[in-house]
Order: C-alpha cells, then structure tokens, then sequence
C-alpha cells in the first residue's frame, strides 16, 4: 500500500492541480539590449501568479507560468508591457528586446599597491642617486705650470664635487632608509595588528609606535613569526597598561 502510495499521490495532486486551475508551461529565453547583440543581466521576469525569476549572465531566463498567466520584463524599475502565455507563439526560445542603450566598456584592472613595485619605481626614478658611488679624489696641477692658480684651481673643483657627492651620499642614504621603512609598513599594517590584536584608535596608534618591530626581524621573519611577534607584543601591551 505504501508503494502504491508512493507514486499515485503526486499523480492525483497533479491532476487536481490541473481540473482545480490550469495547466502549467515553462518559458525560456533571452533578454537582450535593444541592440539585440548585448544580453542584459539581473532583468526580473514577473508573472500574474507570483512566480518570478531574474536572467544571469548570459542574459537567459527561466520561469513556470500557469497558461493563463502574462508575463512581463522589469529592467531598472522599468517594465514592459504585459505578454499573455496562451498568445506566445513558443515557450522555449522567447526572446526579447529591451530598449535599454549598453554601452560595453573595456575591462579595467584596479592593481592594488604593491611594496616591490613602487620600490622598482623608486629605484627607477632616483637611480641616479641609488647607482651613486663614491669616487676618489685627486689633486693635480696643470702641466708646465710655474705657478699654483691650476693647483688652487683644481683643489676648488675636487672640493665642490666632495661636497656634491656628499650631499648625493646623504640623499642615497635617506632614500634608502624611505625603503626600508616602506618595506615594514608593507608587513606591519594596521589591519594585521587590528586582526590579531583588536585595538584600533590611538591604542592601535600608540601600540604600533611602541613596538614596530626591527628591520632585519621584518625581513626574515616568517608569516607564522611575524604574527606570533604581534600577539606577544600586545600582551606585553596589555600588562603594562594595567600596571599603569
């Protein structure tokens, strides 16, 4: 009886489904722009039941109508007119046109920054002073020379170009010491330490001041490492608030 049961009773809601209303048809289609060459995306297709659908990607739609339903297209809280079912010429391949202009623009790729990137960059746009190098210095007198107006010459231009080159060292130095701590901040960012720790504010302000950790650890340390540091800094952190 329960076999029975089984496979007759969706049989019967079927049947009084159908004397008690009307049969049920499914559509399918496309919804284009009304270029008819670009399929529109997340269009609603509504129904007098009730039922709806929206199309994906591909502009394609699915939707169970009784057949004395209409159906209609919704794009931008914009409708269609209303289609009567029993009046479509075919359930499957019911495509429509919406007068919607598209206009298809190329894909753009937001990068995000990368620390190796702009240090290229950096690098590229002071290589001048990264390639700097120190040269010696030599005084000479010009050749044949009874008097000291080219020794004194020569020793007023060495001592400009030491003093160039200093000031070229010095600013190879700074640059450097720029990289390096763009290189920290690449690794010792505030959403790290706000995920591991959960301070944020001046505390988050206050903590990576107090405890950014060296050059050389921030270089070699592995993630794991790196994330441990953090975790026992802020508890380090912690305990010398209370104290206070």
């Amino acid at each position: 009886m329960q076999y029975v049961h089984k496979y007759v009773l969706p049989c019967l809601l079927l049947l009084a489904g159908t004397i008690a209303g009307h049969a049920q048809v499914i559509i399918r289609g496309k919804v284009f722009d009304m270029s008819r060459t670009i399929p529109l995306a997340s269009v609603s297709v509504l129904s007098s039941s009730g039922n709806g659908t929206t199309t994906d990607s591909t502009g394609s739609y699915t939707i169970l109508v009784n057949d004395n339903d209409s159906i209609w297209f919704s794009y931008l809280n914009k409708p269609t007119p209303k289609f009567a079912v029993s009046s479509l010429d075919k359930f499957n391949g019911f495509d429509v046109s919406l007068h919607v202009p598209v206009t298809e623009l190329k894909q753009v790729t937001v990068m995000p920054r990368s620390y190796k990137r702009d240090s290229l960059q950096n690098r590229l746009d002071y290589a001048k002073a990264f390639d700097f190098k120190k040269p010696g210095i030599s005084l000479s007198s010009p050749p044949n020379s009874g008097f000291g107006v080219g020794l004194d010459l020569d020793a007023f231009i060495n001592m400009f170009n030491f003093r160039k080159n200093r000031r070229m060292a010095q600013f190879r130095q700074r640059l450097l010491r720029e990289e390096e701590d763009k290189f920290i901040d690449h690794r010792f960012t505030k959403a790290l330490v706000k995920k591991i720790t959960g301070l944020s504010g001046p505390n988050q302000d206050e903590f990576m001041k107090k405890y950014r950790p060296s050059l050389e650890f921030t270089r070699y340390a592995t993630d794991y490492e790196f994330d441990e540091y953090i975790k026992l800094a802020a508890q380090e952190y912690e305990r010398r608030k209370k104290a206070f």
